[in-house]
């Protein structure tokens, strides 16, 4: 994968803007904030995109609200202003920000939708969360809920609505049901993806904008491969 593929805002996706907020579609491989890579950081490219656009003078002010793992696609929210960024880090640390995604698994699950609960205990040396059925020490509750939308040749795509927000949750939760998804090596798929991607995609956000009020709901398309456009 280009490490440097993200060097210029020419390439960036925004689905969403306004005063306070900018949304955009993260491509695989791209990291949110930087990290001991030295790899330019999307954080970094949404700046100098405000900055280019607006011609703004001196430093742009961006606030990373959250996260996605970097071989994983979609929606990332920042935060523009000093004012929307604790109000939106209260609404994800409440719950109150609706996520919803995309992932391409081999193996069907056996019910076509399903809640799952595990605990979920992470090794930070192998930066892996390993599911467990029953709560066990230093271990998170993890909850999500998901459907099956379409079979595939090979594969199926399942839309995932995602109650608690734990490192690495719908990976380890999906491989630990037998439904690794594609390309995902460290959690059970058997080849990676030609370019280090995850067929993971953060499709759908909704939640109420920090400063109108008003309900903001985006959705973001996934990348351009066969796998993918054969789900539209």
């Amino acid at each position: 994968m280009s490490k440097k593929q993200h060097s210029s805002s020419k390439n960036l996706q925004v689905l969403f803007e306004d005063n306070h907020v900018i949304i955009v579609n993260k491509r695989p491989g791209d990291i949110v904030q930087g990290d001991k890579t030295g790899d330019m950081p999307l954080s970094e490219v949404v700046k100098e995109f405000i900055k280019e656009k607006y011609n703004k003078p001196g430093n742009v002010y961006l606030g990373v609200v959250h996260r996605l793992d970097r071989p994983t696609s979609g929606i990332v929210l920042f935060a523009k202003t000093s004012k929307a960024l604790p109000r939106l880090n209260k609404l994800f640390a409440e719950k109150e920000a609706k996520k919803t995604y995309w992932a391409i698994v081999k193996n069907i699950p056996e019910k076509t939708s399903d809640t799952l609960v595990h605990w979920l205990k992470r090794n930070t040396k192998q930066n892996k969360s390993y599911a467990n059925k029953k709560e066990v020490p230093e271990s998170k509750k993890a909850i999500l809920e998901y459907r099956l939308v379409k079979k595939l040749d090979r594969y199926a795509l399942l839309e995932i609505d995602l109650k608690t927000g734990r490192h690495h949750q719908i990976r380890s939760q999906l491989s630990s049901i037998g439904s690794p998804i594609k390309g995902d090596l460290k959690y059970g798929f058997d080849r990676s993806n030609p370019d280090g991607s995850i067929h993971l995609h953060a499709r759908k956000l909704q939640f109420v904008h920090p400063v109108n009020k008003e309900t903001v709901t985006v959705v973001a398309p996934p990348p351009k491969d066969p796998i993918w456009g054969a789900c539209s």
